[in-house]
């Protein structure tokens, strides 16, 4: 296939999933009423403050899944991704309806992994310092703890509008830009169809979202991300290619760690719910949920880009050294932009300022004030200073 033909290819893909992720959300979101598929905010670690419909991957689901039919190519691979992602969006949207206990989810997720590595798509080797290391019987337990670990990830990050399926899609474009330096472009065409079908939810899912994607989305979508990048990256010519799914799945993986950790520490159950996520941490630091996404977003598309920075094809010298300065210069200035974000007097003056709090006069007039109330301070210290 032409390189011009395989892009129109490509963008044809994109724009049918997204198109029908699009049209069939309404669809879904009448559904979640007729079923009692609602989110319902009970505790502080809600943010929404009313009933709203939770079932909103059926959408993404059915849109790539119809997609992947029309678009790619049949083979064990796919019919073991597509399997598996009924079961798990199936999973999911029991858990909406009928919320079963964490045990039940967890011990469905193993039996699912367990399927799909006895299906074929497994992680049998790692490329180590430029050797490849196989995993023998190892394969099976770590494949299966990378599809559970990163479904779970997904699942527990979903707590903000847009929070997780924005960071599916950034995580999706990070994996489609690896697999198409190595040029398994049948793996970049499922990366794609991911993508659009989470840009068609997006709308209905960003802030104030009209329609969570639920369990059902953030199973369905974490169990996908950990097949595609089991099949482009794990595999891929690089020194170390085991840090480039690890660097694309930074943020949900980290969080899933520290929260894991934290609640164990406290004496609870890995599986309880708490406040203690990344977005809850920035959303009490001030941040409104639209900041707070943004940030994140911002620092996953960071990890990705680095990820891609260590692929072979791309630098093939030097390029650990390249990575690392990549990551230095983008955290610092994340960290000046966080520092003058914090501070809701400097905000204000930045760009970036919430439309939310843009259009209450209250809030904006409030904030100015105290802007104003620091300039006559420090204009009366300097007067003394000059006396």
């Amino acid at each position: 296939m032409a390189f011009g033909i395989s892009i129109i290819y490509g963008l044809v893909a994109l724009v049918c999933a997204g198109l029908l992720s699009f049209a069939t959300t309404p669809a879904v979101r009448v559904l979640a009423f007729k079923i009692g598929a609602i989110d319902i905010p009970k505790d502080n670690r809600r943010m929404h403050s009313k009933p709203i419909p939770r079932i909103g991957g059926l959408a993404i689901y059915f849109s790539f899944c119809v997609t992947c039919l029309f678009f790619c190519s049949f083979n064990r691979e796919l019919i073991v991704l597509l399997a598996g992602g009924f079961l798990m969006a199936a999973l999911g949207t029991l858990d909406d309806v009928f919320r079963l206990p964490a045990i039940v989810k967890f011990i469905c997720q193993i039996a699912i992994g367990v399927a799909t590595a006895l299906g074929g798509v497994r992680i049998d080797q790692l490329m180590i310092g430029g050797n490849y290391v196989s995993l023998g019987y190892f394969s099976i337990p770590i494949t299966v703890l990378w599809i559970v670990g990163l479904s779970n990830a997904i699942n527990l990050i979903d707590g903000l509008d847009g929070l997780s399926c924005g960071i599916s899609t950034i995580s999706a474009i990070s994996i489609l830009g690896v697999v198409l330096l190595q040029g398994e472009l049948s793996y970049a065409v499922i990366a794609v169809i991911l993508i659009g079908a989470c840009f068609g939810f997006l709308p209905f899912n960003k802030h104030p979202a009209k329609i969570f994607m639920g369990d059902t989305g953030s199973l369905f979508l974490g169990y996908t991300l950990s097949v595609i990048s089991i099949l482009g990256t794990f595999k891929m010519h690089a020194a170390i290619s085991v840090l480039v799914p690890l660097f694309i799945f930074a943020v949900p993986l980290t969080d899933t760690v520290f929260a894991f950790i934290r609640r164990i520490l406290s004496g609870k159950s890995p599986f309880s719910p708490d406040r203690g996520h990344f977005h809850h941490r920035l959303v009490d630091m001030g941040f409104t949920q639209k900041e707070t996404v943004k940030i994140l977003y911002s620092i996953c598309g960071i990890f990705g880009l680095v990820a891609l920075f260590m692929c072979d094809n791309l630098f093939p010298k030097y390029k650990l050294v390249k990575s690392i300065a990549v990551v230095v210069i983008a955290l610092a200035i994340f960290i000046i932009t966080f520092l003058i974000m914090k501070n809701p007097k400097t905000r204000i003056h930045t760009g970036l300022f919430d439309e939310d709090v843009e259009n209450d006069p209250v809030e904006k007039s409030k904030i100015l004030n105290e802007n104003r109330e620091d300039s006559v301070e420090t204009e009366e210290r300097s007067n003394e200073d000059g006396k």
